[in-house]
């Protein structure tokens, strides 16, 4: 398991920053460093922060219009004569609405696509019409797919390069606008890597996309109330580092997965996969949004509605480990 340093782990809560259009910004970078990228929007080029790369390099810049489906097949035709695409658009539209094009002209051919889906999950106020909560257990289902929920501005802007530097296609959620900085300095991305931020003995976190910074934060609660919580960020959701979630799951007696969509195909099933094909014990309490489809509000609303606030992690990390104890007094008895 790639760790990071006890000094990392302290700076995440010191440090609060923000950039503002993280992956314009990367993506700008990118293009003048590499003739082969063109950028591509659906329409929402204004909403999905690719702006500076479209007005810096319009010769390579494709305005698409309301046409997702297609969009997915021009860019797997531009991938076949040796472009490297950087797709943008709305995870809802990506995901659903793409997905055939998206499976069979991109994946199926491991064409070397890069997706960056915005609004992703609970994001969005645009309720059920507009939340992709499934998205990342459709794209994990495709082979070829690498899938990625970056935590904060820092690992978007990495995870712009290392997809650039991966040969196949790639599903990327990101958020836009003004991004929060919550991984510490000298955080490194690396595609199939997760990274322990927080250590600790009684029960563990795993959390991935913009869950991180409240999987953070509930560790924080149940620190002052005695609990120790370790805290593993999962954002390379495929390839999904197995062997991470396996070594904590050792070192803890219970583990709780928290997920900014359906738990069904997401995090919450990798780690489930993981520690099945183990053989491990260890109980695992799935956070995220159950079988439903969530109301529309807004980001707090609906993690409130839906027990994803630092507040009811922690109480259901508290619950987990009483579990495990009560299960454990009983055995012993």
């Amino acid at each position: 398991m790639a760790m990071i340093d006890a000094a990392m782990m302290g700076a995440v809560a010191a440090e609060a920053q923000a950039v503002d259009a993280p992956f314009g910004r990367a993506l700008l970078a990118l293009g003048k460093a590499r003739a082969d990228v063109v950028g591509m929007s659906a329409d929402l080029s204004k909403y999905t922060d690719i702006l500076p790369f479209a007005e810096a390099f319009p010769e390579r810049f494709y305005q698409a219009g309301m046409a997702e489906a297609n969009m997915m097949g021009i860019a797997a035709g531009l991938a076949r004569v040796g472009y490297t695409p950087f797709v943008t658009t709305y995870g809802v539209f990506a995901s659903r609405r793409a997905f055939d094009q998206v499976a069979m002209a991109i994946a199926l051919g491991r064409q070397n696509v890069k997706i960056f889906a915005f609004l992703p999950g609970l994001t969005t106020p645009g309720g059920p019409t507009h939340q992709a909560i499934e998205d990342v257990a459709l794209m994990r289902s495709l082979p070829n797919m690498v899938v990625i929920d970056p935590a904060d501005a820092r690992e978007l802007g990495q995870v712009v390069q290392a997809v650039a530097d991966h040969d196949g296609p790639a599903y990327v959620r990101g958020p836009r606008g003004v991004v929060q900085i919550v991984l510490p300095q000298g955080y490194q991305f690396e595609i199939g890597k997760a990274r322990l931020l927080r250590d600790g003995a009684d029960v563990g976190l795993i959390s991935t996309g913009i869950m991180t910074e409240r999987a953070l934060q509930a560790a924080d609660v149940l620190a002052a109330r005695g609990v120790q919580a370790s805290v593993l960020h999962a954002s390379s959701l495929k390839p999904f580092d197995a062997e991470a979630v396996r070594a904590l799951a050792a070192r803890v007696p219970a583990l709780v997965s928290v997920e900014n969509g359906t738990v069904l195909g997401g995090l919450g099933s990798a780690v489930s996969e993981a520690l099945a094909a183990a053989g491990s014990g260890v109980p695992l309490t799935t956070l995220g949004v159950q079988d439903l489809f969530p109301v529309a509000g807004s980001l707090d609303f609906l993690l409130e509605r839906y027990g994803l606030t630092p507040a009811a992690i922690a109480e259901q990390a508290e619950a987990a480990v009483r579990r495990t104890s009560d299960t454990q007094s009983a055995t012993e008895g």
